[in-house]
């Protein structure tokens, strides 16, 4: 099962300081390549080639440097904001139109080295509508935020995170177009309440993955991605 991709980036990128006030973190320099690249060549060697970028901030300089995808390999297309921020969620809402019934969600500063197919398997098996990856955590890399069983997920909070999470929210997602549906077009939402709405109906499943994350977002995770890379 191949699923279409949606990368999130649209994001301002304020915990990187100056590095990306006026450079989208999808271009921050990473062993000698823009960070897009090194996540289009990962995707590339999962059989995944139909990329939507969704982008805001500073998506001109990622179209300009990405354009269509051909010199990677893979074929991308653009959703932008417009003159709202609409977040991660209201991106994802907006580039349905693009993304057909079925996709990943990958957010644009996640380097995640998982088993792609093996994960839409687990997607299509499910018997629901929208899927997350998780990783045993125990608090070590970051704050824990989702409690799983038997294959679903029970509780996901960013903000208010118990004792019993273990793990923690991968960073990529399989979802039917219909979860989106419900939220009104081209307003502000966040993804994460689209996953607490999902747990409270019991329609997010769980597939955990035993690889590390990797990612831009934070100096120290910057620092720690670009070692991986380097090597």
């Amino acid at each position: 099962m191949t699923l279409p991709v949606a990368i999130l980036a649209g994001g301002a990128a304020t915990r990187l300081g100056d590095l990306a006030r006026h450079t989208p973190k999808s271009l921050v320099d990473i062993a000698g390549q823009p960070f897009i690249a090194h996540q289009l060549a990962l995707l590339r060697r999962h059989g995944l080639a139909d990329i939507v970028l969704c982008v805001g901030h500073l998506g001109a300089a990622i179209e300009a440097a990405v354009g269509d995808g051909a010199p990677h390999g893979v074929r991308v297309r653009y959703s932008y904001d417009g003159a709202v921020p609409l977040g991660t969620g209201g991106a994802l809402r907006r580039a349905l139109p693009l993304l057909g019934d079925a996709f990943f969600v990958l957010y644009g500063d996640s380097y995640l080295e998982c088993d792609y197919l093996a994960v839409a398997r687990a997607f299509a098996t499910s018997g629901r509508p929208a899927l997350l990856t998780v990783f045993r955590n125990d608090d070590r890399w970051d704050r824990s935020n989702i409690r799983s069983v038997d294959g679903r997920i029970v509780q996901y909070s960013k903000t208010n995170p118990t004792p019993d999470m273990r793990h923690i929210d991968y960073g990529l997602a399989a979802l039917r177009a219909q979860v989106l549906l419900p939220y009104p077009e081209d307003q502000p939402l966040d993804l994460a309440r689209v996953y607490e709405d999902l747990v409270a109906r019991d329609e997010l499943a769980a597939c955990e993955v035993a690889t590390r994350f990797y990612e831009i977002g934070t100096p120290a995770g910057l620092a720690e991605t670009r070692a991986h890379l380097t090597r």
